[in-house]
């Protein structure tokens, strides 16, 4: 990004006009723009890459919003209060009680917003994802993660191509939906399990026969967005890097300096631009300044996500948080660089995981952020927790999903690996270790023998009582997700017999959570706490309202969403207010609410 933009005066020509740029095109980015047009305002979107998604199209697609309309359409509507308090607990004063209130009063006004401005989105509500706090008072056993259908990708037409990929393609006609991989899970344990299977087999069968390009997840997610932008005729422009922001005199940001087909180009946005163009995921260099421990760039996070856009915001004036933050996520690291989540391995009943000294350090099944921020801490204070160790046996890699590896007889060309055996590549790795006792386990991961063993034992007791003592695994409903439904405590059984694995896992993220401090309007702050007039930030490019916690399944993508919605209504009613004529539209809310009350129609 150039630096030689200072700031620019109101007399100096642009190439382009237009009421909002929205900088990104991720779930942040797209919702700000069809918030935008739908009030009237002129739009545009652009997008450094050559794909459109960010990492919304790299997710699971989850969006936490308690009070969803369809969480309300099944009765079940979670009190504004409690939602509040419940944030505020996790986030142990890290956010302002402005910018809470906030997400927990526009969230479901923007899913409801969604629904109704195109026929494209389809938003479900299935209970039994709990919030990952659900003890705490305002949490939810039932959960607040809404997700979308899935979605066969030949609808995108042109633009199929130009969806972002995840990282790591699944075999053709191979998708999951949300409660699909649970059950997948329990492929061993049920007869559900063994349906999903089936599911999954014929979903295979399908693609090869019919030419389904069934996408789910964050897939289905960012392609509907696409088709809605495309529904209501905002512009997209790929390959369009924002190069820097343009400022007026009095410090105001006016518009923004792009690349198109080699050439720059000034955009003007009398409205304001909007911020939604990701973290900086893979500036390393930047990233260890802050967080020396990192090693490696081991994160899930879209490889476009360098930080363009807080770096322009600082430049402009925004001042920044929590840069030492991120999305956490334990994962495997192959040797080949593929990255792999480890979710539902560390609720598994019968395996443990070990800090570099052999011993327990957390609930191995807590939720992803926690279990990350121990690993921080304990290799901060030189305890050897980067990488850690997972510990299990085979007859549990015989029972469980254990690294795709399927539970099931050895079926010759498998997508994942299938029969009884640990496959020798992964043992050939060094990511996966076996040893016919604990002390030989113990010498070939580097931890003390007795410390091993002796963890090992303490682990068995427990599990024979049926409770944590130590780090109280179990007690919580979110550690029984994936966890063995056939078992008094879905998350505790004894190791048995030799041989025993340890799987190494290390440091991964989702992307990074730090960035631009924002107001609860989406509008970056100064250091004085006063905004940068016309510049707006969402999400990952901002600093989270989650803080340094994470409140449930979609927690990066819901405050994205609904804060790139906050955005566009709050420079709707400022272009209302400001207009000496008659406004393009009386107020933002009423234009929202006409497009709420007549739709525009969709054809699927």
């Amino acid at each position: 990004m150039s630096s030689d933009t200072s700031a620019q005066t109101a007399e100096q020509t642009f190439d382009k006009t237009v009421d909002v740029l929205v900088v990104g095109s991720g779930g942040g980015g797209m919702t700000a723009a069809l918030a935008a047009d739908a009030a009237g305002l002129d739009t545009l979107v652009i997008e450094k890459s050559s794909h459109f998604g960010g990492s919304t199209a790299l997710s699971g697609g989850g969006i936490w919003v308690p009070g969803a309309p369809s969480q309300r359409r099944a009765g079940h509507v979670p009190s504004p209060d409690g939602v509040f308090d419940y944030l505020k607990q996790i986030t142990e004063g890290t956010v302002s009680d402005a910018r809470l209130r906030k997400y927990v009063e526009a969230a479901p006004e923007m899913m409801d917003f969604l629904e109704r401005n195109s026929d494209w989105f389809e938003f479900v509500w299935k209970p039994g994802y709990a919030d990952y706090y659900p003890e705490l008072p305002g949490g939810s056993a039932q959960g607040s993660t809404i997700n979308v259908p899935a979605i066969d990708l030949r609808k995108l037409g042109e633009h199929e191509q130009e969806l972002l990929a995840p990282l790591a393609l699944a075999p053709k006609g191979i998708w999951f939906a949300p409660k699909d991989l649970r059950l997948f899970y329990q492929v061993r344990q049920n007869w559900r399990g063994k349906a999903v299977l089936l599911k999954l087999i014929w979903r295979m069968v399908r693609a090869r026969v019919f030419g389904d390009r069934m996408a789910a997840i964050g897939q289905s997610l960012a392609a509907r967005m696409r088709l809605a932008l495309k529904q209501h005729d905002i512009p997209l422009w790929l390959d369009a890097p924002m190069t820097s922001l343009i400022t007026g005199a009095d410090g105001a940001v006016l518009g923004a300096v792009i690349e198109r087909d080699g050439k720059p180009l000034r955009i003007r946005a009398t409205g304001g631009v909007i911020l939604a163009s990701g973290g900086f995921d893979h500036d390393m260099a930047w990233r260890k300044e802050h967080l020396p421990v990192l090693e490696k760039d081991w994160s899930f996070g879209n490889p476009a996500a360098t930080g363009d856009g807080i770096r322009a915001g600082e430049k402009a004036g925004g001042t920044t948080e929590l840069l030492d933050e991120a999305w956490w996520f334990p994962a495997i690291c192959w040797p080949d660089g593929r990255l792999q989540f480890m979710l539902n391995e560390r609720m598994m009943p019968a395996q443990f995981v070990v800090n570099g000294d052999g011993k327990r350090f957390i609930n191995e099944a807590a939720p992803y952020m926690d279990f990350a921020h121990a690993m921080i801490k304990g290799q901060e204070s030189g305890g050897g927790h980067i990488p850690c160790w997972l510990v299990t046996d085979i007859d549990s890699f015989h029972r469980y999903v254990v690294g795709g590896h399927l539970p099931i007889p050895k079926i010759p060309f498998a997508p994942v690996p299938t029969g009884r055996k640990v496959p020798k590549a992964w043992l050939d790795s060094g990511v996966v270790v076996e040893g016919d006792s604990w002390e030989e386990l113990a010498r070939k991961i580097g931890v003390p023998e007795q410390n091993l063993r002796a963890t090992a034992e303490r682990f068995n007791q427990l599990a024979h009582a049926g409770h944590d003592d130590d780090f109280n695994r179990g007690d919580s409903a979110y550690d029984n997700y994936y966890g063995d439904p056939t078992l008094p405590n879905p998350n505790l059984r004894p190791l048995g017999k030799p041989p025993y694995y340890a799987f190494q896992i290390i440091l991964g993220d989702l992307g990074t959570s730090g960035g631009l401090r924002t107001d609860e309007n989406a509008r970056v702050l100064r250091s004085d706490e006063t905004t940068v007039d016309g510049l707006y930030a969402v999400g990952n490019v901002s600093a989270a309202v989650m803080g340094r916690s994470y409140a449930g399944a979609g927690a990066t993508i819901g405050p994205a969403m609904a804060f790139g919605y906050v955005a566009a209504r709050h420079i709707a009613d400022r272009s209302a207010q400001q207009s000496v004529a008659q406004p393009v539209s009386q107020t933002a809310n009423q234009q929202i609410q006409d497009t709420v009350s007549n739709p525009s129609g969709g054809n699927r």
